[in-house]
């Protein structure tokens, strides 16, 4: 017999040698009459065994639940008393408490430089209101205003730039189309 590697999609048809190889194996021979018997007997007695245990565990969850009925516990009285433990574990295990301590530190950072953030925006637009190239901005708007007014026919002074920001800005949010769709919407 020559030697040769065997794999599972082996291109060649089985010779005579490996036939003669399987037909040598007899599976069924490898326990005596006595060891089948008694396996058999093993097998049968298992099988009683367990349906013995599923009628009495049938039974003892049919008394179960007759207990609950009569103390008045429900299925969701009881998935809320499950759901509640479970929470209380989770916020009393260690890796909780970590991740709480470890997001509050990161919030009151965050917070620390929002804050930071919004009094050098604050500081940049106080600077920038009191330089020079905004201050004749704004004098332009209130001239080009005044002369607007005195051509519509406007009443009173020209005021401030900042009246005329305030007052643009109610003419616009009562002429908003959105508020004439929710008042026509309401009638």
């Amino acid at each position: 017999m020559e030697p040769r590697q065997q794999g599972l999609l082996d291109k060649e048809p089985l010779k005579e040698v490996d036939e003669d190889m399987v037909s040598e194996v007899d599976l069924n021979n490898t326990i005596t009459e006595e060891e089948r018997e008694e396996m058999e007997n093993e097998l049968t007695k298992l099988e009683e065994e367990i349906t013995t245990l599923k009628q009495v565990l049938a039974s003892k969850e049919k008394r179960q639940l007759e207990l609950k009925q009569k103390l008045g516990i429900t299925p969701l009285s009881e998935l809320r008393q499950n759901f509640s433990k479970s929470w209380y574990d989770m916020q009393t295990s260690t890796a909780y408490k970590k991740t709480s301590e470890t997001l509050s530190t990161a919030g009151q950072r965050t917070s620390a430089a929002f804050s930071n953030l919004g009094t050098a925006i604050s500081r940049k637009f106080g600077d920038m209101r009191n330089s020079p190239s905004f201050k004749s901005f704004e004098e332009k708007v209130e001239s080009t205003v005044s002369n607007i007014k005195s051509k519509v026919g406007g009443t009173g002074g020209a005021g401030s730039f900042e009246e005329v920001l305030s007052s643009a800005a109610q003419a616009s949010a009562q002429d908003t189309p959105t508020n004439n769709v929710t008042e026509n919407s309401e009638r």
